[in-house]
């Protein structure tokens, strides 16, 4: 499962038991993300979390860095046992509005964050997937 973490909203990516394609699965309130995933977690088992960490152009920490270091230590305190991976987010939101135009969505449904914040943890989760088969 991979999470575009955000301060308003998550939003959720899930893949196949192969482990070969992404899917989107949610967007939810970040409020809420631990007890969403707590319960989804009891239907499916999550294996493993691939947290999208934000770096910019050069590599470095950026300004969000902080807050999704806070969430990867509540993951761990509260999944203990669970493998948690950092995978790069950089031009996940750019790549993810491209696509939405690419895939013929309306712009009004393109302007929906909850959208573009599903789309990106479907591309962090695909980039990790491709990256454990080389």
């Amino acid at each position: 499962m991979a999470l575009d973490y955000g301060s308003k909203r998550v939003g959720i990516a899930i893949t196949d038991p192969l482990k070969i394609i992404a899917t989107p699965l949610e967007t939810v309130q970040t409020k809420e993300i631990i007890n969403f995933l707590k319960g989804y977690d009891e239907k499916e088992e999550i294996e493993e979390f691939v947290v999208g960490f934000p770096y910019d152009l050069k590599g470095n920490p950026t300004n969000a860095t902080p807050l999704v270091k806070d969430f990867v230590i509540r993951l761990q305190r509260d999944f203990p046992g669970k493998q948690i991976s950092l995978e790069d987010e950089k031009y996940t939101s750019k790549i993810a509005i491209a696509a939405l135009v690419a895939g013929g969505m309306k712009k009004k449904d393109r302007r929906k964050k909850e959208n573009i914040d599903k789309i990106s943890a479907t591309i962090i989760l695909q980039s990790y997937l491709e990256k454990r088969k080389r």
